[in-house]
Formats: C-alpha cells, sequence, structure tokens
C-alpha cells in the first residue's frame, strides 16, 4: 500500500455525458463517482497463507472458512454471517420410526442432547431463523417448536450417520453413531448450496424476489420429502399463490407462509435442528486495515454490499484493497448462466451492477440501478388498459413489437433507470435496458437455467414502454455533468405481493445489448452455451468471456462482420440503427484488443487481469455513473434496538426504546446503547427513528395484523392498533429494528385486550 496517491478522477468522460468541463486533467473532484478503492485484488488463498498474511497485514479481509484455529490477531475481526441448516432425515423404511409421533419425540432427544453440548452448532428446531427477515412471524411457532419436540413422547432412542464435526458432536453428546443402516442422518447443508438452482441471475436480475426469506428455505430444506399428495398440493398452492401476490393482507400472506412451514415440518420426515455461523475476517489495523465494512447477513463479506462500503483506513478515497478468497474459479465467465460459484459470484457482483440489491440485514431489496417512481395496482376492480405501441416480446422469437390493442393488466410500474457508460464506452440506451426482455422469452424454452431465472418475468410481462428520458444536469465543483434517464413503464398480468412486485421484472441489464446478442450468437451457432447443464447435455463449451482463449478469438472475429453490416438483432429492429450498431460492434472489438477480454458491464469496477491464482479488478470511474463513495454507508457498522417498557393507552401500545449509537475516535470506534430520544424538530432523520416491526396473534393463534410503525408520542414509538381489531385477546409480538438490521432481533410479546 505504499507509494504516492494517484489522480483519482480526470476530466474525461464519454460522449453525450459531460456538458460543460472547464478546469485541468488531473483535477480531483469533491465528489467520486464508483467505490472507495481504486484497485480490487482477489486472491485464491487457502486458509494457512491467508493467515499469515492477514498476520503480516497484507490482507484486508479473507472470504473463506476462518483461518485461525486458536486466537486471531488483536487487529482481526469478524463478520459473522448465516451458513448452513443442521437437518435430520429419517430413512423411509417401514421400522420403528414409521411413526410421526416416534420421529418427532426421538428428534426431540437429538436435539436436546446437542443443546447440552458445547459445539459451534446452534440449536434453534425451527427453520425460520433469527438470521431470516421473517423471523418476526414466526416467533411463537419457532418458541412452540420444542414443545412438538418432546422426547418423552416415545422411549426410542435413534441410531444415527453423521461426518466430520457432526459426528463427533453427536458422540460427545452421548448419541450412537453408525456407518450404515441408521434410523436417520444428521446433515450439515450449507445455505448458500440450497439456494444456488434458486437463484440464477439473469444480466442484472436476480430471482425469486423472496430468496432470503426464512418460509422458503424451508420450503427447499424440506419440500422434498413430503409425499402425502393431498399435503403436496397444499404446498404447491400455497407457493404459487405466494408467486402470484393473491393474498388478502400482509397478514394473510404470513399466515399462508406459516402453514406452508408447519406443512413441510409435520410428520418429522426431515427437520430443522439448527444452524451454523460462519466467520469472514477482516483486517482492522490501525494503519494497514479496513473500515467501514458492511455484511450480508446470508452471505458475509461475499456480497457486493461489502465492496460498495469498504475503505482502506490510509487511503479512504484511493488505495488498494486486497482480499483473499478459498475457492479456486470453476465456473465459466458469462452474466447469463455462468459465475455460478462462490468465487464467480463474487467477481460477478463487484463487475456487474444489478438493479437491486439484496438488503444486507433482511429480507428486503435496496433500489441500486432503477428507482421505483410509483406503483398502480388498482386490486379486483378494473384492469389497466395497456398502451397499444408499448413493447411485448414474442414468446418464440424474442422479437419486441407492439402489444396492440384491447391489452390489460393488473399492474403498473414506473420506473427510472439510473443509466451510465459501459466499460467499452459505449452510452447506455433504452435498448440496453429493453433487450433482456427479449432475452428471457427467446431463450426461455431452450435453456433450464434461463428458463428458471426468467419465469416469474415470462408468467407477467404484458408489455413495456419507454415513456421518456428525463435529462439531469450535476454540478460537481466547475463540471457539469448531463445523465440521461429513461422512464419505463412495465406492465404485468397479475400484481404480486407488494414486497416483491418491484423486483419481478425491472427494465434493466448489466451488460450491454450488443454484448448479450454476440453471446446468443455464439449459442446459437453451437460454439458454446450458456449454463453448465445445458453445455454438458449439448457438449458444447460453457461459454466464457474472458479465460477461453480459443472461443474468444472466435467471438472477436466475429465482430468484423457485424460492425461491417451494422449487424442488429431483430428484437431491436425498430430501437436501434445500422450505425448505431456499427458504432457498438466497433467500440466492444476495441476493447477486446486493449483488455484481452469481453467481459463488458457497467458495475463499479472492470475485469483488468486474471489467472488460476486470482483477479484484478480496476476501479471504473466514470462521470456518467451514478452511485458514488458513501452511496451505502448506512448499512456499515449494523446497529440495534430494543424495546425496554411498554404500556397501553386506549387502542395504542406505547414503547421506551434504546437504541445503539457510534462513538468515533480518530479510525476506531464503539457502540453505545443509550435510551432514545427524539431530536429538535425537523432535525430527526428517518434512519435515526426505530422501526417498530409488529405482529399481532390472535386466539386461534393466527395472525389478525403485520406491520411497522415509526410514530412518535414524545420520546415513545407508538403502535396504533386502533380499528384494526375485532374485541377479543391478543398477543402483540414486537422488534425494533434500525437502519433496516433486523437480524437476531430481541423480540417481545405483549398481552393486548382490545375492548369496545
Amino acid at each position: 500500500m505504499a507509494g504516492p496517491r494517484p489522480v483519482v478522477v480526470a476530466l474525461a468522460v464519454a460522449v453525450g455525458v459531460l456538458a460543460t468541463a472547464r478546469g485541468e486533467a488531473g483535477h480531483e473532484l469533491s465528489v467520486y463517482p464508483s467505490f472507495y478503492p481504486q484497485e480490487i485484488r482477489l486472491s485464491v488463498l487457502d486458509p494457512a497463507a491467508a493467515a499469515r498474511r492477514l498476520r503480516k497485514k497484507s490482507l484486508h479481509a479473507y472470504i473463506g472458512r476462518d483461518p485461525f484455529a486458536a486466537v486471531a490477531p488483536a487487529h482481526v475481526a469478524y463478520a459473522p454471517s448465516f451458513e448452513s441448516y443442521i437437518v435430520l432425515t429419517f430413512a423411509r423404511p417401514a421400522g420403528p420410526f414409521s411413526d410421526a409421533a416416534a420421529r418427532c419425540a426421538a428428534a426431540g432427544r437429538v436435539a436436546r442432547a446437542l443443546a447440552g453440548t458445547r459445539s459451534e452448532l446452534i440449536v434453534h428446531p425451527y427453520p425460520v431463523t433469527p438470521y431470516h427477515g421473517d423471523y418476526l412471524q414466526h416467533f411463537d411457532l419457532a418458541q412452540a417448536a420444542w414443545t412438538k419436540l418432546d422426547p418423552e413422547a416415545s422411549p426410542l432412542r435413534p441410531t444415527l450417520r453423521a461426518k466430520g464435526r457432526l459426528a463427533e458432536t453427536l458422540r460427545r453428546a452421548a448419541l450412537t453413531v453408525v456407518d450404515r443402516d441408521a434410523d436417520a442422518a444428521l446433515d450439515e447443508i450449507p445455505l448458500r448450496g440450497l439456494r444456488a438452482p434458486e437463484a440464477a441471475r439473469l444480466g442484472g436480475w436476480a430471482t425469486p424476489p423472496w430468496r432470503k426469506e426464512g418460509w422458503f428455505h424451508a420450503y427447499l430444506l424440506t419440500g422434498d420429502v413430503v409425499t402425502d399428495p393431498a399435503i403436496r398440493q397444499e404446498i404447491d398452492a400455497i407457493v404459487r399463490r405466494r408467486g402470484h401476490g393473491e393474498a388478502a393482507s400482509a397478514a394473510d400472506r404470513a399466515n399462508r407462509e406459516r402453514r406452508l412451514v408447519s406443512l413441510v415440518t409435520g410428520g418429522c420426515q426431515r427437520l430443522v435442528l439448527g444452524y451454523t455461523l460462519r466467520r469472514h475476517a477482516f483486517n482492522t489495523d490501525y494503519a494497514d486495515g479496513v473500515e467501514n465494512v458492511a455484511y450480508d447477513a446470508h452471505d458475509g463479506l461475499g456480497s457486493g454490499i461489502f465492496f460498495r462500503t469498504v475503505k482502506l483506513k490510509d487511503f479512504p478515497w484511493n488505495g488498494w484493497l486486497h482480499v483473499g478468497v478459498e475457492g479456486k474459479p470453476a465456473a465459466a465467465w458469462n452474466p447469463l448462466g455462468g459465475f455460478t460459484d462462490e468465487t464467480g459470484r463474487l467477481l460477478w457482483s463487484i463487475v456487474g451492477d444489478p438493479a437491486f440489491l439484496p438488503a444486507p440485514r433482511s429480507d428486503a431489496w435496496v433500489a441500486n440501478r432503477v428507482q421505483l417512481l410509483s406503483l398502480e395496482v388498482p386490486g379486483p376492480g378494473p384492469a389497466i388498459a395497456v398502451p397499444a405501441d408499448a413493447l411485448r416480446p414474442d414468446r418464440v422469437t424474442g422479437a419486441l413489437g407492439p402489444v396492440g390493442p384491447g391489452v390489460t393488466a393488473k399492474a403498473r410500474i414506473l420506473y427510472r433507470v439510473l443509466a451510465s457508460t459501459f466499460h467499452d464506452g459505449t452510452k447506455m440506451s433504452p435498448a440496453d435496458a429493453l433487450y433482456p426482455f427479449a432475452v428471457a422469452f427467446r431463450w426461455g424454452g431452450r435453456d433450464p437455467a434461463i428458463a428458471r431465472a426468467t419465469a416469474p418475468l415470462r408468467e407477467r410481462v404484458a408489455g413495456v414502454s419507454v415513456v421518456k428520458i428525463d435529462t439531469e444536469i450535476k454540478v460537481l465543483d466547475d463540471v457539469q455533468i448531463m445523465h440521461e434517464r429513461p422512464q419505463v413503464e412495465v406492465y404485468l398480468t397479475d400484481a404480486p405481493d407488494p414486497v416483491d412486485i418491484a423486483t419481478v421484472a425491472p427494465p434493466w441489464s448489466a451488460v450491454p445489448w450488443h454484448l448479450t446478442a454476440l453471446m446468443e450468437e455464439a449459442v446459437g451457432r453451437g460454439l458454446a452455451a450458456f449454463s453448465e447443464g445445458e453445455a454438458k447435455r449439448r457438449g458444447v463449451a460453457w461459454l466464457d468471456l474472458a479465460r477461453d482463449r480459443k472461443l474468444r478469438d472466435r467471438l472477436v472475429a466475429m465482430l468484423n462482420g457485424f460492425e461491417g453490416r451494422g449487424w442488429v438483432p431483430d428484437a431491436l429492429h425498430d430501437l436501434v440503427t445500422a450505425d448505431q450498431a456499427r458504432q457498438r460492434w466497433a467500440a466492444l472489438r476495441r476493447f477486446a484488443r486493449q483488455y484481452g477480454h469481453l467481459l463488458v458491464a457497467n458495475g463499479p469496477y472492470r475485469l483488468g487481469q486474471w489467472s488460476a491464482s486470482g483477479a484484478v479488478l480496476p476501479v471504473f470511474r466514470d462521470f456518467s455513473y451514478p452511485l458514488g463513495v458513501g452511496t451505502y454507508d448506512r448499512f456499515a457498522i449494523p446497529l440495534r434496538a430494543f424495546a425496554v417498557k411498554s404500556a397501553r393507552r386506549e387502542a395504542r401500545i406505547e414503547i421506551e426504546a434504546e437504541i445503539e449509537t457510534v462513538s468515533r475516535f480518530e479510525r476506531s470506534y464503539r457502540i453505545v446503547r443509550e435510551p432514545f430520544r427524539r431530536g429538535p424538530a425537523g432535525e430527526s432523520m428517518p434512519d435515526a427513528i426505530p422501526v417498530v416491526h409488529y405482529a399481532v396473534l390472535g386466539p386461534g393463534d393466527e395472525l389478525v395484523a403485520l406491520g411497522t410503525s415509526q410514530e412518535l408520542d414524545g420520546d415513545k414509538l407508538v403502535i396504533d392498533l386502533r380499528g384494526r381489531l375485532k374485541p377479543d385477546v391478543y398477543r402483540v409480538m414486537i422488534a425494533l429494528s434500525i437502519n433496516g438490521n433486523r437480524v437476531n432481533p430481541e423480540v417481545k410479546v405483549i398481552p393486548y385486550r382490545m375492548t369496545d
């Protein structure tokens, strides 16, 4: 990290982005496009090598197993996150545990034995955990799970099959471990592997919207063991209705999710007994360390939010970030069906920009490169008329054509697209935002991975329309920069739940249309396949835009012909001219010649160098890039809030709270817990006010109300239930959050009686 501080931003941008520029080249601005480090170096390291480099302070973070078997150095801190479920599965053949009651009792015996043994396992016999954003609405069921697993209901003791540290833990718990013919198996199922088949990405989209929620993980974990046709049918119906937003209210939706978890775990054929946490190490040294470290509750430092916040202590707006990764890159590098291994996902999270980022400390989504301007969902009443000139992809060819008259929809969403320049210097246009819709339909029936990634979109999109292009001028010191912001309407045939609807089909692509079209041509000509499964089935290469030199050379050779004739894919004939296409193909050809690869995106970093041992990613500091340092700083240093006292006043619940705040001193900080006090009028920022999340249980243990509140009465937080409940006795489960942190909440249950 030694050496002179280089120039951060020079006055050079893509044509059409800079309106007016005054000053000298090398002039440094007060606002930095892109994020803090000027370069990220990813190095493949085993834990022992990572430990050595962390001790020497030549490594800033390690995304892998804990490299320190004993005690870590004082300058090393950890980012904890959910790692895996511990799951007990009973063998299916008839025997002593063919009865559900016997299985449940045996599972209770195993769970209690594990709870009495010191290990890394956190015993929690319910699949929705404190590390899930929907934990509050399952809290009562999670507490009651212990009662269901009553070991006194049966005297039978199971023999167990397990491996590694789980087998050792079982033996310490005085349970019988055998190599074969066991009554049940205790397995560790990593969350990342569980979600992998369902977390396919297409360009900058991510699916499904609920992929971080606990009920969905329960479904993935245990759904395949349910063989009863009636129960299976009900489970599938709940998942289908959840996807299509067929819920009368948030409480109705939550009750269905609770019902699903009860169904998939009801027979105790397979049960979650607990979970484990991973600890990603990072360097906090005063001079050589990093700060402003945000991390995801499920992915730890292995998520885009880490790289979008972290800064070096010696070079806050510059410097070279060195990160170790444990896994060697194995998956192909292409943004349609590649980047499927852990290192690939990490690299793509740095190079590519998604439309929405998963909120790191909850199950919500954070607008990244598209903004939701308005949402129209008329409900069961009249449908919304889709403009006749709106575009809809042909279901076979993907060609974008007018929808025509008489088409209606159930939802209309208006987005603003934060366009910018791609890494090859081309300027993002509406065609780039719309082309993924064509790709989804064209390839959704040809490649299972793309079919899975695009199913929610293909089932729902009724039309897409570019409404207008806003022009925004920003003044940075003595530089004026012009940004173009397309407004795009998306019409959906049904209206998913409000928490999901914006993420179903945003008009966005992390890669330019011309690169996507090039990849399509390669697949169409039989040179490669988008996904690993399809590559194996067809006996062709798995499409790699950087490391497969032979394929890369063939793709570059194709560019000359495309440029010469100004080739435009059929789906874009009405959106792109031949001259515009020639400019795109020429830019891609120049980029490939300069950088030796074709992985062009519009994220904050680009691929610079790569080898089997890692990759170097220089920052992409372009004036058109809409996000800058500090954009996601609110997610660094997760803070908590606590309900310390509650009181009933008429139909309201008033809550006294304590919150955590950050006390800083030079390059260090400490977290202080103190009573919440409302700031002076007009000075209280919304992020500084705790959010009360509440779930109201009725007499039948079903949720009758679910919501949030930031209402204040003086220094007290208020939940106003006036007009929302019938006269009866209820239990109100509450948890407080601040800055969106819903991980590991302190839940309070308040008795509540509603009178006339």
